[in-house]
């Protein structure tokens, strides 16, 4: 597979960790380096809440409640600004299943791809990848695990390695 100079990245936070876990904010690092992220109003029967996953995000079910966007809105524009593209994740194992969860409650079906990022980096990036990354988060000093800052990260993680 070619590889991107500049991969489409997303990043899905959940409201657990465990397989009754839903989506709860996803992020994007789209192709020209600008970042997307909205959070996402539970659907009704979505009421697993994990207390651990909250401190991670730092997202309460309230704020969910009140700001976040209805389940069909995101996935429309989920399919709006990524038909057709391949987005990656490092998370892929997770990911996928909470998008599918998402476009399933949503009755939307996805336009797009989700792939592990594993598919495009290559051995050379393999291998200097964490080390990378922990210096990529050092100098963007970045405060909040949030789902775009996340897929920004990684984003530029790619990049840095292509070297």
């Amino acid at each position: 597979m070619a590889q991107p100079s500049e991969p489409l990245i997303v990043d899905v936070e959940a409201s657990g960790f465990g397989g009754h876990s839903y989506p709860i904010e996803i992020g994007l690092a789209l192709e020209d380096g600008s970042k997307f992220c909205t959070l996402i109003a539970p659907a009704p029967d979505w009421t697993h809440w994990d207390d651990e996953a909250e401190q991670v995000h730092r997202v309460s079910r309230d704020i969910l409640e009140t700001y976040g966007k209805p389940l069909r809105e995101v996935a429309l524009f989920l399919n709006e600004i990524l038909a057709g593209k391949t987005v990656y994740t490092d998370g892929w194992v997770v990911d996928k299943p909470w998008l599918t969860t998402l476009f399933h409650a949503a009755n939307v079906q996805m336009d797009f791809t989700v792939s592990s990022l594993e598919m495009i980096l290559s051995p050379a990036q393999m291998a200097v990848w964490h080390e990378t990354k922990d210096r990529v988060l050092d100098e963007m000093e970045l405060k909040r695990h949030r789902a775009s800052y996340d897929a920004l990260v990684i984003q530029e993680t790619y990049k840095r390695t292509l070297t």
